[in-house]
Order: C-alpha cells, then sequence, then structure tokens
C-alpha cells in the first residue's frame, strides 16, 4: 500500500523524526513545500551535515525505492541515463545472420528496442512503480561537469528523457528528487531556480547532542556532551576539513566501543583519525591544542 505524503509541516517533522533525522522547522518547512508542490529540493551545506540522509529517510518512512545517482568529474549520459547493451545487440546480429538472411529494417527495430536497453539511474526514477514514485538522489552535483548539469535541467522541468531510438519517455508521476551539493563549485541559476533550496549548517550543540542520542544510543551523557563540545571547537579551528555530524556519531561510538567514559587526552589522540581526514589537521590539532580544547570543555561542562 502506498504511503501518502505528510499534508503539514508538523508532519513533514514527524516523518523526519521517525527516520531518526533530527531536523528543525525550518527545513521541514522547505520539505512539505517540495513534497506538497511536486518540485525538486535542492540543499547545499558542508560534506557531513546530513544531506544525503534526507533522501534516505523518505524512501524509508514513504516505503519508496531510493533511486541514486552519485556524481562525478566526467559523469554522462552513459552512466547517468542510458546505453545500449552493445554486446547482446552484436549477439542477436550474429544469430540473424547464422539464421538466413536477416530482414534489416526488422532487425533494426528489434535490437533497438527496450530489452537491449541499459536503464542508469535517471532513466529508472522515471519508471511506474506499485509502490509510489520513487525518491531520486543526486548527490553531490557539484562534482559532475556543467555540460551534465544542462541536461538536467530539461528532465527537472519535464520527467522525461528522448532516445533517439525509442522515442520520449515521460514519467507517469514525478519522482520526489533530491539534489545535493557541497559547494566545491557554484551550481547554475537556471536549475537552482526550478528547485525549491535549502541551506544545512552544522547543527548547534542541543541538537547535536540529540542526534548523537538517536544516533549512538548507550554513549553516556557525560561523554555526548564531552564529544559534541570537542567537536563544536574544532570546527571553530582554522583546518583543511571540518568534522561533520557523520565524524561525531562515528566518533562517539568509537570511544564508547572502547569502554571509554570521558574524554582525555590519550584517548583524544589516538582516536583523532576517526575525526580528522587529513595529516596536517591532525598534526595541527595534535598536543598542546587537544590539552587546550579539553580544559575549556570542562570547564563548560563541569557541571555535568
Amino acid at each position: 500500500m502506498t504511503v501518502s505524503l505528510p499534508d503539514s509541516i508538523d508532519g513533514c517533522l514527524s516523518l523526519l523524526r521517525q527516520g531518526q533525522y533530527v531536523g528543525d522547522r525550518s527545513l521541514a518547512t522547505t520539505l512539505f513545500l517540495a513534497l506538497k508542490m511536486g518540485r525538486p529540493l535542492f540543499l547545499e551545506g558542508e560534506a557531513g551535515v546530513g544531506k544525503t540522509e534526507i533522501a534516505k529517510v523518505l524512501a524509508q518512512v514513504l516505503d519508496r525505492s531510493l533511486v541514486r545517482l552519485q556524481c562525478y568529474e566526467g559523469l554522462d549520459l552513459a552512466s547517468a541515463v542510458y546505453e545500449w547493451n552493445y554486446q547482446s545487440q552484436m549477439i542477436e546480429i550474429r544469430l540473424a545472420e547464422a539464421g538466413g538472411e536477416p530482414n534489416r529494417d526488422a532487425l533494426g527495430q528489434d535490437i533497438f528496442s527496450e530489452r537491449f536497453l541499459i536503464k542508469r539511474p535517471l532513466l529508472r526514477a522515471l519508471e511506474r512503480d506499485p509502490r509510489g514514485p520513487p525518491v531520486l538522489l543526486i548527490d553531490e552535483l557539484d562534482r559532475s561537469d556543467e555540460p551534465f548539469e544542462a541536461y538536467l535541467l530539461e528532465l527537472l522541468a519535464d520527467f522525461q528523457v528522448t532516445i533517439p531510438e525509442i522515442g520520449t519517455i515521460k514519467a507517469s508521476e514525478p519522482p520526489l528528487v533530491i539534489i545535493t551539493s557541497n559547494r566545491t563549485r557554484e551550481i547554475h541559476d537556471a536549475l537552482k531556480r526550478r528547485c525549491f533550496y535549502f541551506w544545512i549548517d552544522y547543527p548547534d550543540i542541543v541538537r547535536e547532542q540529540e542526534i548523537l542520542a538517536l544516533k549512538a544510543p548507550g554513549v553516556g551523557e557525560r561523554l555526548t556532551s564531552q564529544v559534541v563540545a570537542f567537536v563544536h571547537e574544532l570546527r571553530e579551528a582554522d583546518l583543511f576539513k571540518r568534522p561533520g555530524i557523520s565524524e561525531s556519531i562515528d566518533w562517539a561510538k568509537s570511544l564508547h566501543t572502547l569502554d571509554q567514559l570521558e574524554l582525555d587526552q590519550e584517548n583524544v589522540e589516538s582516536t583523532l583519525g576517526v575525526l580528522l581526514k587529513y595529516q596536517d589537521d591532525v598534526a595541527r590539532i595534535q598536543g598542546t591544542e587537544v590539552a587546550e580544547i579539553l580544559n575549556r570543555i570542562r570547564t563548560d561542562l563541569d557541571g555535568i
């Protein structure tokens, strides 16, 4: 049975909560409008703040298929939309030739039929699904090239794909589209105008503690508070890559796995690789900086 879309902002907040996603009301409002009005939702923000997770939560809670297109430099139509199964087509041609003089017109129509079509994510997202329109996640669009971004303009406007040998394939019901960007480059205004836009920032301390309580259950309240406070200090430091929410969760779980009850110099320095992904950042924080951060957060959390 198809699960209905939320009919209010509070319904969107409830949907996110069902998927263990801690979002604020402004996010829920933009999500509600995008779903209600059938518009793509363009999510921008630093890596690791939970953009991709929103698409996963939508698919999970609404019981829809999740069709994910991971973008990268050089992404083309053959990887994103469709391509022909040339090997199977060649086999079909050889079999036809072995069986006698083939009818060229009939053979041409046969080998360029849907059974030889390899459907990539964007084309699959246009197919009818008994559970309802799928969630189409176009992830990290900023990593793709501008020509591919331009191709998306037509797709997002009409939700259709034209295949010269077959014709136009149009979605009977448009998919629920989530587009994410880490802002490594600017996305063209023409594409943004087709979407509803929302910037996802790092959460404040209270919301991040709530996220860890959901995503890393079993970690003590004191350790959770110290982890969040330490990560927030790191985000103010001059780092090449600041830790995101996913790193906070991984670090809390790692410390809990090591049976740590609170932060100290030794366990922080031995697990910095969970938080920081560049050696220069690790070297920048190790030693005196770790000690100073620990002193500050212990003073702030002394009452816990």
